[in-house]
């Protein structure tokens, strides 16, 4: 992913969960994906896929049963 379509989808990320403190950096040695990041703390991967033409996202986020309050 290039810095202007990481920048496209930081703008979305951030409008859709109403959260400023969403960052979408580039991973080092990968063109396909995208580390998702509210503020310090990682939250996950978007991932790109292109078929027939057709561009579209995955996101991809973990979530452990030690986080999740009782």
């Amino acid at each position: 992913m290039d810095k202007t379509e990481i920048q496209r989808l930081e703008a979305y990320l951030r409008k859709k969960f109403e959260l400023p403190s969403i960052v979408v950096r580039q991973r080092p040695q990968k063109d396909d994906s995208a580390e998702v990041n509210i503020g310090d703390e990682f939250i996950g991967v978007i991932f790109k896929d292109v078929d027939e033409g057709e561009v579209s996202y995955a996101f991809n986020m973990a979530i452990l049963d030690i986080d999740l309050a009782s």
